[in-house]
């Protein structure tokens, strides 16, 4: 039997060919090569499924998967996660992109310190790939309080060690199902920790729920009240923080972009 991967990255795809050849290239240019690739195309109608194919075929490591009828991110990346051989689980969508030395660098910090479940910081990029942030400030370590309060932990820049945890499946809701997959390894008395590096380029996409505040607030309190399951009062609580820090987010993010710009 084929040796197992170090790290196993899973990227769902609906309709992304536009973007996946860019998406696997910056898995290709990892420092880092052990690993493996699983795409999952959730029923694209463009050309995903041939623009993957033209991967797999000159590289062994990428592997495609198909899901039976469209089903939405979380399945898609829970499928992906049944077959991932890795001691590591890493995400990576189809349109975001990773610097060389991601997971190298994570790895590393992870096989050193022993740490569950670690994040970075990353980039924003626009659909042309100009980049329209600075680095996002995160926290060097987050609970589960803190993260109740605010979603640290970009999707693009989670890795878990599935070896420790056992495989942890991200639960079938519309929206914000990376957020909830944090809070149930957190909920296990864990912690996340910060590798001190942007190693992530983001793509704000136009119509995206990260681009529309009202959607995003809506799929928040969702996540409170029915995915967590938390009271009213401490919903309330956690939403005040989770708005005051999207304030925050949103003011750093204005500046932050003038600076890029200069």
């Amino acid at each position: 039997m084929d040796k197992k991967p170090s790290v196993s990255v899973i990227t769902p795809a609906y309709n992304a060919a536009r973007f996946v050849r860019e998406t696997i290239k910056s898995v290709q240019a990892q420092t880092f090569t052990d690993w493996e690739m699983i795409v999952i195309d959730d029923c694209s109608t463009d050309n995903t499924k041939d623009v993957v194919e033209e991967q797999t075929g000159n590289d062994p490591r990428i592997r495609l998967l198909r899901m039976d009828k469209n089903s939405g991110q979380a399945l898609a990346r829970n499928k992906g996660m049944r077959v991932a051989r890795g001691k590591y689980i890493a995400f990576l969508d189809s349109d975001d992109l990773w610097l060389p030395e991601k997971l190298a660098m994570q790895t590393e910090f992870m096989e050193k310190t022993g740490h569950v479940l670690t994040y970075s910081s990353y980039k924003k990029i626009n659909e042309e790939g100009d980049v329209i942030s600075n680095p996002l400030k995160c926290p060097p370590v987050v609970n589960l309080d803190s993260l109740l309060r605010s979603n640290h932990i970009g999707c693009l820049t989670a890795v878990y060690n599935a070896e420790k945890l056992g495989k942890v499946y991200m639960p079938n809701i519309p929206k914000r199902e990376d957020y909830a997959l944090w809070l149930k390894i957190l909920s296990m008395g864990n912690k996340a920790y910060l590798v001190d590096r942007c190693l992530a380029m983001y793509r704000i996409r136009q119509g995206s729920v990260s681009n529309n505040k009202a959607s995003a607030a809506f799929y928040q309190w969702q996540l409170y009240r029915d995915t967590e399951k938390l009271s009213l009062i401490k919903s309330l609580k956690y939403f005040f923080s989770y708005a005051l820090n999207g304030v925050i987010k949103f003011w750093g993010l204005r500046d932050s972009r003038t600076e890029a710009a200069k």
